[in-house]
């Protein structure tokens, strides 16, 4: 018995490893570089960026190694003017061969975005098909969704061992402000407590793979801030998904005392990847005891639109 220890310690010791295990490959760190693409200019991308290693010319995922074995953990890098930064960096470490890259990011502003954005994220297993997921909206109730992150994109195939991973990214959702006025260039009253607008026909999810938009059949909801000096109603930028042709807008401004004025027109506008529209809204003076009537366009262009409302008596 001692000796058939003995001969089995000996035959299983050989690098103190386990002789049934496969060998970790060889891996490689590619360098990361990535730009934005504007329709006139490129400049370098600001922001957090997510790396989906894919297997060769397909949207299947491959995953990407951490400590030495395959997981399910996607690259996540810090990027600044193009450039990776920071000490907390989740790096793509894969053996050598071609593989295609599926690239989501978040960019960072100079300028506010709206702050409380919300999405769902699907979730990921290695060899799942990127195709067939998606990001989608998330309710809010009552049928309607919260505005969502400002989300760029890319595709695109890379040699791991000679490559460094570089590309430029394409933001797939619309941007959309909106300031309220009253014609007669007066304060809005105190009664008024809350103003919404509510903007229809938003897609409901983008495929994780393409970035594309479907279902194009949810509405948005979103709240206007009060000016310090009452004059107008208005929110920084609000991250939407692309829109159907001519989205229908509410207005919605609700009283001290529960009564709620509500007006609605379909935007000439539509709101396409990478365009931000600001929306400016005039209305009639707007009294406790009004009633609002119908409104009109004033006029529109590339990514500006004016909307008048009646006097409300």
């Amino acid at each position: 018995m001692a000796l058939g220890f003995l001969f089995l310690a000996a035959s299983c010791s050989k690098d103190d490893c386990n002789c049934d295990i496969e060998p970790t490959p060889a891996l490689f760190t590619p360098d990361v570089s990535v730009r934005m693409a504007e329709p006139l200019s490129l400049h370098p991308f600001t922001g957090a960026l997510e790396i989906y290693p894919c297997k060769d010319g397909s949207s299947i995922y491959y995953g990407n190694y951490i400590n030495g074995k395959l997981s399910v953990f996607y690259g996540f890098y810090m990027i600044n003017e193009g450039d990776v930064y920071g000490k907390y960096n989740r790096e793509i470490h894969l053996p050598a061969g071609d593989y295609n890259m599926v690239y989501w990011g978040t960019p960072k502003y100079d300028e506010p975005i709206h702050n409380t954005p919300q999405i769902h994220s699907p979730g990921l297993i290695e060899g799942a098909d990127l195709s067939k997921l998606y990001f989608s909206l998330r309710s809010i109730g009552n049928d309607l969704y919260s505005p969502v992150y400002d989300l760029v994109h890319a595709v695109k195939p890379a040699h791991i061992g000679t490559d460094a991973l570089q590309t430029s990214l394409t933001r797939v959702g619309s941007g959309l402000k909106v300031i309220v006025k009253q014609t007669d260039g007066s304060a809005f009253i105190p009664e008024i407590v809350d103003v919404k607008i509510n903007i229809g026909n938003i897609a409901e999810k983008l495929n994780f793979y393409t970035g594309e938009a479907e279902n194009m059949t949810k509405t948005v909801q979103f709240d206007l801030s009060r000016s310090e000096d009452g004059l107008s109603y208005g929110n920084i930028t609000v991250m939407l998904f692309p829109s159907a042709p001519n989205p229908p807008l509410e207005l919605i401004i609700t009283l001290q005392d529960g009564t709620q004025f509500k007006l609605n027109k379909n935007l000439n506008a539509t709101l396409s990847p990478n365009t931000r529209l600001t929306l400016n809204i005039n209305v009639g003076k707007i009294l406790p005891e009004g009633n609002p009537g119908d409104f009109t366009y004033d006029d529109w262009n590339e990514e500006n639109e004016t909307i008048d409302f009646p006097i409300v008596d």
